[in-house]
């Protein structure tokens, strides 16, 4: 093929304006989260956030729009092509929840117990440990991905994200949608309007900016906003690396204590990475697939190294971007944007004039397209299998939930009793059996892969590997990463010790499926 100079595609096109804007604006809202769940849920300190976790951020988000923006251009110039676009990149969204929820609370939860002085640092590191773990499985997986995609059923892993992604995701922002009904169905609204119905607003404003001014205006309105006391300047933070805290972090038994939500995030980042590459692909860009995944695990590990604990990814939508005319330029102008106001403290005004509601139907489309994938992009006679793998991570949202419920009767703080076995007897009264809702939060996301692909394998009459997938749940339950728990004072947590009652379980669900090759009547 002929080679073309680097002429032939400009680095900044019309295009790149709008690409910029959807992408920017989905990025904000997930810096708008990491600010709200840090100081909320987490109670980490502003200068934590904003001197540690956000200049992290900056980092990792810049390293990897300017490099799919010059990949992209050495593609066009390749190629000799004016229409290549650049991977979509940004902060995991699903990695956002999943850590924040089942690996840092949890971590803060168990050294307020043990009467750690800081619990705050602890979380923290807790997260630094997370995307460092997340990201060296990245950059290793490079190698190995296309191994994993095949030896997985797509079912399996769509459907253990889709649980996640409705739990934590769209049930828990569409209470918040409910509890501010003007603000949240008015930009869900816009939302559906927008990205299911098609519609393109006059004058080419995209729709999620129509949405979050929309919102905006309406939080004003109705007292939502502004969020908090007049915002105070953070001032300029350049980022700092914190490999002393990194290396505090690196230690066994946090690891292991964490391994049943850290190894899975990290292969299905990697595989929904590889995924998007191959969208890109159909839409006429073709990108080294070990390069792109490698460049999505080194921005990880720049984000752990400067104090973020959130992991990177390559978005869904790189069709949608460059049907818009973006090109190598809207990446750019990303990264140099999003890197702009998390260094700068302007992401503290944003914070107090646009509160999380406002951008908060953006987050329900997000976890309503990758439930809806789940079925979309597996063959309809795996449905069942779909619909299994969705409800451990479904249950997991409900025994975070129940817990939180405890928590503000009283149970659980330091003047309230503690969580104990009582409490699994009080529910069975109730005829809620929170015996197994504590069991499959521990691993939830193991238990979700695992039960899927082996109903998709009893779909397919493959029984003995249906059969093995059952014994390597077995397996992981006798190591202690599935259904093992213990009570602390305020929460349940993984013990790392044998399960056995569900070690059992699992190896005579897989004698059953084994059997069936013998006892079934013949059709």
């Amino acid at each position: 093929m002929h080679k073309q100079t680097s002429s032939a595609m400009p680095w900044f096109v019309v295009g790149d304006i709008d690409g910029f804007f959807g992408l920017a604006l989905d990025n904000l809202v997930q810096l708008l989260i990491i600010v709200s769940l840090c100081r909320a849920v987490l109670g980490f300190p502003d200068e934590l956030v904003y001197g540690r976790i956000l200049p992290g951020a900056a980092v990792s988000l810049l390293v990897g729009n300017l490099y799919y923006a010059w990949q992209a251009k050495k593609l066009a110039e390749r190629e000799g092509r004016a229409d290549v676009c650049a991977l979509p990149y940004g902060i995991n969204t699903i990695s956002l929840f999943a850590f924040i929820f089942l690996v840092m609370l949890p971590a803060k939860l168990v050294a307020q117990a043990q009467g750690v002085a800081d619990p705050a640092r602890v979380a923290w590191q807790v997260g630094l440990l997370a995307c460092f773990s997340g990201a060296v499985i990245e950059i290793a997986g490079a190698f190995v991905a296309e191994r994993l995609r095949i030896a997985t059923p797509r079912a399996a892993l769509l459907s253990t994200l889709a649980g996640i992604a409705l739990g934590f995701i769209s049930l828990g922002y569409l209470f918040r949608a409910y509890a501010h009904p003007i603000v949240g169905l008015s930009t869900l609204a816009v939302i559906l309007l927008t990205y299911f119905g098609r519609v393109k607003f006059k004058g080419g404003i995209p729709g999620g900016l129509v949405a979050v001014s929309l919102g905006t205006l309406l939080s004003w309105l109705t007292g939502i906003a502004p969020v908090g006391a007049d915002p105070v300047s953070t001032g300029w933070h350049w980022p700092l690396p914190v490999l002393g805290e990194l290396f505090d972090s690196l230690r066994a038994d946090h690891l292991l204590m964490y391994l049943s939500v850290i190894l899975p995030m990290g292969l299905f980042n990697l595989v929904g990475s590889l995924q998007n590459i191959e969208s890109a692909e159909a839409a006429g860009d073709r990108y080294s697939t070990r390069n792109s995944l490698l460049a999505n695990g080194i921005g990880s590990l720049a984000a752990c190294a400067f104090g973020s604990c959130f992991p990177t990814t390559i978005y869904i939508g790189h069709p949608g971007w460059k049907a818009l005319g973006a090109r190598a330029g809207y990446s750019v102008l990303n990264g140099v944007f999003m890197s702009f106001i998390c260094l700068s403290g302007t992401l503290s005004y944003i914070v107090w004039a646009v509160p999380v509601d406002a951008g908060l139907a953006i987050v329900l489309w997000i976890g309503i397209v990758i439930a809806a994938q789940a079925f979309q992009a597996t063959p309809k006679e795996h449905a069942p299998a779909v619909v299994i793998g969705l409800l451990p991570g479904i249950a997991a949202w409900g025994a975070f939930m129940t817990k939180n419920g405890l928590h503000a009767a009283g149970m659980g703080d330091l003047d309230g009793p503690p969580f104990s076995t009582a409490l699994l007897d009080q529910f069975a009264k109730a005829d809620v059996w929170m015996d197994g809702a504590f069991a499959l939060e521990q691993g939830a996301i193991f238990t979700a892969t695992l039960l899927s692909a082996a109903t998709v394998a009893v779909i397919e009459r493959r029984f003995v590997q249906a059969s093995l997938w059952c014994w390597v749940a077995a397996i992981l339950s006798a190591l202690g990463l599935m259904h093992s728990y213990r009570f602390a004072a305020s929460d349940t947590v993984l013990s790392l010790t044998p399960a056995w009652p569900w070690v059992i379980g699992y190896a005579c669900m897989g004698l059953v499926f084994l059997s069936a090759r013998w006892v079934a009547a013949e059709e």
